[in-house]
């Protein structure tokens, strides 16, 4: 589940798998795994997502 919305992701997957696929940069964004804020970007290459995981992606958005 991804921002409330149900997705598919390969087997292995990781976080920085999944933002890929939706064409996000991780710079640009902050994800919260299963309720956890991910404070350490580098973490996205290395930590895997799993069947019933949820996932909430906030970008910045700037302007004035």
């Amino acid at each position: 589940m991804i921002n409330g919305e149900h997705r598919t992701a390969s087997a292995g997957a990781t976080i920085a798998d999944v933002l890929a696929a939706l064409a996000l940069d991780p710079r640009a964004v902050v994800v919260e795994h299963n309720r956890e804020i991910l404070r350490d970007r580098a973490s996205y290459g290395v930590r895997g997502v799993q069947r019933g995981d949820v996932l909430e992606v906030v970008h910045f958005v700037g302007g004035g």
